[in-house]
C-alpha cells in the first residue's frame, strides 16, 4: 500500500533503499543513455582527429602538387626559352653562311683576277724575254 501511495505520488525507492522521483527504469536508461552520448562523443572526437590528419595530409599533398606544377611550368617555360635561343643561333649561323659565302665568291672572282693578271705579267714577261 506504502508503494502505491509513493506510486501515485512519482516517487520510488531504488536498490539502496533511497527514495527517488524517477522510475528507476527511467533512471537506467538515463544511465544508459548518458553512457551512449559519452561514447558518441568520444567516437566523434576520434572521427574529428582523423578527419584533421586526413586534412593536414591533402593539404600537404596539394602543396606538394603545386611546387611539382611551379617545377613544370618552370622546366616548360626554360624548353621554350631554350628552343627561341636555338632559333636565334640558327638564323645568326646562317647569316654567318651567306655572309662566308659571298666572301669565298668574291675571293674566288679576285683569284680569278689575280690569276688573269699573272698570266697577263707572266706573258709579258715571257715577251720581253724573247725580244732580246
Amino acid at each position: 500500500m506504502a508503494k502505491d501511495i509513493l506510486g501515485e505520488a512519482r516517487l520510488h525507492f531504488d536498490e539502496l533503499n533511497k527514495l527517488r522521483v524517477l522510475d528507476p527504469e527511467v533512471t537506467q536508461q538515463t544511465v544508459e543513455l548518458k553512457e551512449e552520448c559519452k561514447d558518441f562523443v568520444d567516437k566523434i572526437g576520434q572521427f574529428q582527429k582523423i578527419v584533421g590528419g586526413l586534412i593536414e595530409l591533402v593539404d600537404q599533398l596539394a602543396k606538394e602538387a603545386e611546387n611539382e606544377k611551379m617545377k613544370a611550368i618552370g622546366a616548360r617555360n626554360l624548353l621554350k626559352s631554350i628552343a627561341k635561343q636555338r632559333e636565334a643561333q640558327q638564323q645568326q649561323l646562317q647569316a654567318l653562311i651567306a655572309e662566308k659565302k659571298m666572301q669565298l665568291e668574291r675571293y674566288r672572282v679576285e683569284y680569278e683576277a689575280l690569276c688573269k693578271v699573272e698570266a697577263e705579267q707572266n706573258e709579258f714577261i715571257d715577251q720581253f724575254i724573247f725580244q732580246k
